[in-house]
Parts: C-alpha cells; sequence; structure tokens
C-alpha cells in the first residue's frame, strides 16, 4: 500500500495552483443546484462544488502532483451534498466513485471495498494508484448511503449503505482481546506480526452510533466503546495522535509515524464536538481530548503538531485545524474559542487573489461551519438532522 501523501508537503503547490490563470479551466465543474427544500444559500458548498467536482462526480484534490481523487474526498462530497439537498450531485459522486473506485462491483448483491486513491499515474494515464481501500471513508460511504435512503425514501440507497457495512465488518475489522472489536485503517497491511497499526481519526463516534441504529446485530456499538478506549488511553495529555499501535496487550506509540498529533488527528476534535451531547460517550470524549481546549486558552492558536505523549507543540494550525475545532469548542461551552474560529473561517469566503483554500480546508470548512451554522447535527442514534428537514423560518 502506498503512503497517503502528506498535506503540508503539497500545500505550496496547491496554493500555485490556485493562483495560475489556468486553474479555472483544468476541469469542467457541476452545477450546483440544492433542491428547493434547502433553507438559504450554503455559499461554502456552492464554492466547494465549483472548485473541486467534476461535472461526472471526480473530487480533485489538487495539493497533489497526482491529482488525486481519494475515497474520502468522494465519502465528503456525498455527505455535503446529502447535507445541501442536492441529490443529482449526491448521484453523480456515487456514480463517479462505483465505476472508478469499486470497478462497478458496488451493488446490494455484490459489494467492493472501494479502492482509496485515484489519479494520474507515471505513464500519464489516469486510474486506480492504490487498489487498498480506506476504512474511514468506507465508513462514511455506508452512513452517507443509509441516510440518503432515509431522508430521500429511496430503499436502493439504503440497501447499498447495507452491503458496505456489511463488508466493512467482515474485511475491516479486527478484535484486541480485553477491549473488544477495533476497525483496521484499510484490510491489507495494518497487521503485521505482533503489531496492528489504527488510526483514532477513523472512528468519528456519530457514524458508528448510526450503524449501530442500522445493523443491531452488528459490531457496531461494542466498536463505539473500543473506539473511546482507544482515544482516552492514546491522548494521555489531552491530544490525539495521528496514529497509534496495539502490540503485547495495550495501546502504544506507532513506531512508523511516532507520537505526533497534526493533520488526521485534528479530525478527532471534530468528530468528538459534532457528537450529540445525548450521547453517553460524548461528555466522557471530550473530556479525554481537553488540551487542545488548554492550549488554545494559552496561545490563541492551535498547534500544527503536538506530542501525544508529551504535550510538546510547535508550528501554527492551517484553517481546517480552525474548521475542525469550531463544533469543538461549541460543544465544550468555549465562546473565546468559537470565536476564534468563526474569525479564521471567514477566510473561506474571503476570496483573496492567490489564497484560494485548499483541499482539506474546504472540507473540513463545511464539516465545521455547517454545523455551527445550524445546517446539520446528529441525533443521539447518529442520525442525520439536515436544516432542509425542517420548516424555513
Amino acid at each position: 500500500m502506498q503512503v497517503r501523501i502528506n498535506r503540508k508537503a503539497c500545500l505550496a503547490l496547491t496554493l500555485g495552483l490556485a493562483a495560475s490563470a489556468s486553474f479555472a479551466n483544468l476541469v469542467k465543474v457541476a452545477q450546483v443546484n440544492p433542491a428547493p427544500g434547502a433553507c438559504g444559500e450554503w455559499s461554502g458548498y456552492r464554492s466547494f462544488v465549483e472548485r473541486f467536482v467534476q461535472a461526472d462526480g471526480r473530487v480533485i484534490d489538487y495539493s497533489t502532483p497526482t491529482q488525486q481523487t481519494t475515497s474520502e474526498g468522494q465519502s465528503y462530497g456525498l455527505f455535503f451534498a446529502l447535507v445541501a439537498n442536492d441529490r443529482a450531485t449526491f448521484d453523480r459522486l456515487l456514480g463517479w466513485t462505483r465505476t472508478n473506485l469499486a470497478g462497478n462491483q458496488f451493488d446490494a448483491q455484490n459489494m467492493r471495498l472501494p479502492s482509496w486513491q485515484w489519479g494520474k499515474k507515471p505513464d500519464g494515464s489516469f486510474g486506480v494508484l492504490d487498489p487498498n481501500s480506506a476504512s474511514d471513508s468506507d465508513l462514511w460511504i455506508a452512513y452517507d448511503l443509509l441516510q440518503a435512503g432515509r431522508l430521500w425514501k429511496d430503499p436502493t440507497y439504503t440497501q447499498l449503505g447495507q452491503a458496505l457495512a456489511t463488508q466493512i465488518a467482515r474485511q475491516e475489522m479486527t478484535t484486541l482481546p480485553g477491549v473488544g472489536p477495533m476497525l483496521l485503517p484499510g484490510p491489507q497491511g495494518f497487521k503485521v506480526g505482533g503489531l496492528t497499526r489504527l488510526n483514532p481519526s477513523y472512528l468519528p463516534l456519530p457514524v458508528l452510533r448510526a450503524l449501530a441504529h442500522e445493523q443491531p446485530d452488528g459490531p457496531w456499538a461494542k466498536l463505539a466503546e473500543s473506539a473511546y478506549k482507544l482515544i482516552k488511553t492514546t491522548a494521555p495529555q489531552g491530544f490525539a495522535p495521528d496514529w497509534a499501535a496495539w502490540q503485547n496487550g495495550q495501546f502504544v506509540v506507532d513506531p512508523k509515524n511516532g507520537d505526533t498529533g497534526s493533520y488526521d488527528a485534528i479530525r478527532v476534535y471534530l468528530w468528538a464536538g459534532l457528537t450529540s451531547p445525548a450521547d453517553p460517550l460524548a461528555k466522557p470524549w471530550l473530556a479525554a481530548l481537553g488540551g487542545m481546549r488548554t492550549k488554545v486558552a494559552q496561545t490563541g492558536i492551535p498547534p500544527e503538531k503536538v506530542s501525544s505523549t508529551s504535550g510538546a507543540a510547535s508550528g501554527e494550525g492551517p484553517l481546517s485545524y480552525w474548521a475542525a475545532l469550531a463544533p469543538y469548542f461549541k460543544a465544550l461551552g468555549d465562546e473565546r474559542g468559537l470565536g476564534l474560529a468563526r474569525t479564521h473561517l471567514a477566510a473561506l469566503d474571503a476570496n483573496v487573489p492567490g489564497r484560494e483554500p485548499v483541499y482539506y480546508d474546504r472540507v473540513l470548512g463545511l464539516f465545521g461551519t455547517g454545523f455551527i451554522d445550524g445546517r446539520y447535527r446528529f441525533d443521539e442514534a447518529g442520525r442525520l438532522v439536515p436544516g432542509w428537514r425542517n420548516a424555513c423560518d
């Protein structure tokens, strides 16, 4: 399996592309036409689709030299389309994912886990770059489909979501003795000898709750408990690491990536902030991640990198960090932190020449601003409650 491309290393390339005069002509983008039920214009979503989604439903991350598309980008795009009540874009995204990441093996009777990475190959052609799947994206796609089936009253989506969730349980799960079921980052390459590598940001609690609601006989409720144990144990200073591991009957520092928390780990705070306060794990989960709140209160900025074992921090996190932390601050009742986040997030709509937000800023920006602006929330069962379900005042 290839290593996922470092987001920081690609930032300069992205800004250069965004600033170039030809950037607007790189793709023919889809037109965004949210359904009439959506309450108010979601300008951030419109910008995302116009700048990152091709007309055929491919989400492109221009911060990478391969102009890659990932199952992550497709899964997030599906979620935002559902929040926006934009079924046409949802179907385009789903169709591209089915054809290009799953090789057209994506139906209720023949479900294949989608490849995680697609883009430009060394010979100049485009196709799958890494056939391994990414379990976090698979979870989100299954969730998107199940919620689409419920909200749009279409059992076809529901059947696809059920089939995908079943394959995740079969191919991307393991059991940690004394802990319970645990999600592997993918089916290949994460269990070597007695070492199992894990990614805390792959375990959004609302998604696990929703899957438990849809598949009560599945591993999802127990996985939520196991996920909390992972978060609590690997964040002794209140900071989540990007990666962790399991070895000799205990959680340990990942031998490959160390104890650093950065671009992956920032999503751990996001998922905690999005969780319904009625969830019994909501408060303890947030309490386990208190280091970030304290650090921002002390310095006024989120650190780009932090040691999960010592709490030593360095650098300044980019716009995506503020986006991820906005729901976290809101859930904690931290008005100062939330105010700082809102101030920084204004840059998402500032349209400053040469300062176009990159892919990761934009997608985490939609998660964060969409939530704090009331465009969506999750209930205690993890079900999506979009703003368009309510009457417009």
